[in-house]
This record gives C-alpha cells, sequence and structure tokens, in this order.
C-alpha cells in the first residue's frame, strides 16, 4: 500500500524513515550508515573540531603573530652563532608557532588556520631577515618547508 510522502504529497511511496516512521519519497531520502532517514532525523552536524569560529581565529592569529615576531628577532640575532644550521630556525619556528596556535583554540582545524599559520611562518622568516638573517636558497627552501609544516597541523 502506497502512502504519500510527508514533504512531497503528490508522491506516492512505499518507504519510511526508520528512526520516525514517516513516509519519504526518493527525494527527500538521507543514506545513513543506519538506514534512510527523512531529512530531519538525518541532521548532518559538522564535528565540533571543524567549526572555527571568528574568536578563534582572532585568538589563533593573536598567538601567532606574537610568536612570529618574537622568535624572528631571537633566530635573526641568533644567526651568526648557528653556524650554518640556520634552516633549523625556520623548521623550529613553524613547529612552535602552529602548535601553540592550535592549542590556543583547542585544536580546531580549517583551511583558514593553515593559511594563517603559513602567514604567521612567512612573517617569522620576514622579522628573521629584517634583523640580520641573510636571504639564501636554503634558508627560502627551509621557509617553504616550514610553511608545510605549520599548516599541517592544521588539517
Amino acid at each position: 500500500m502506497y502512502v504519500k510522502c510527508a514533504r512531497h504529497p503528490k508522491i506516492e511511496t512505499n518507504l519510511r524513515c526508520g528512526k520516525c516512521d514517516r513516509p519519504i519519497c526518493p527525494k527527500c531520502t538521507i543514506q545513513t550508515p543506519v538506514g534512510a532517514r527523512c531529512p530531519e532525523c538525518a541532521k548532518l552536524n559538522r564535528l565540533p573540531t571543524f567549526k572555527v569560529s571568528r574568536l578563534d581565529y582572532v585568538k589563533a592569529i593573536a598567538v601567532g603573530v606574537a610568536l612570529a615576531a618574537g622568535l624572528g628577532i631571537g633566530w635573526g640575532k641568533a644567526f651568526s652563532h648557528m653556524d650554518g644550521f640556520s634552516f633549523l630556525g625556520i623548521l623550529i619556528a613553524a613547529f612552535v608557532i602552529g602548535e601553540l596556535m592550535a592549542r590556543a583554540i583547542n585544536k580546531k582545524r580549517s583551511k583558514g588556520l593553515q593559511i594563517s599559520a603559513g602567514v604567521c611562518v612567512g612573517i617569522c622568516y620576514g622579522t628573521a631577515v629584517a634583523f640580520g638573517l641573510p636571504v639564501t636558497l636554503f634558508n627560502l627552501l627551509s621557509l617553504a618547508a616550514g610553511i608545510v609544516i605549520a599548516a599541517g597541523l592544521f588539517r
């Protein structure tokens, strides 16, 4: 016996929601791991990890910029004492910036946070250059690797 769909009264159906037993047609059926559901019962919500508010962005960027400035100044001034290992400075700074940004917002993730972390690593490198770090090909390659490290913490 066919009944009318609860959302589309002109369509007859024999299918019912597996949770509320409401008649549903193929147009409004949502397949879930536990069977067919109506749109009301299948409310698919995003995980809290991926719900990033504006305040979260502000916190993450504030932490990232502050760390970038501080680490960049330290790295630029310590360059002369690093004896050829200056490239490690950006890799370490990238990890520290990314990790502390993530901790400031409870390890949330988004594409925007990936971009923010990469920009903060770039700010760190620019600050280090302003304080005495030479621009070399190896340092630029390390910068690219550092951006990948920092952004990877928000995937």
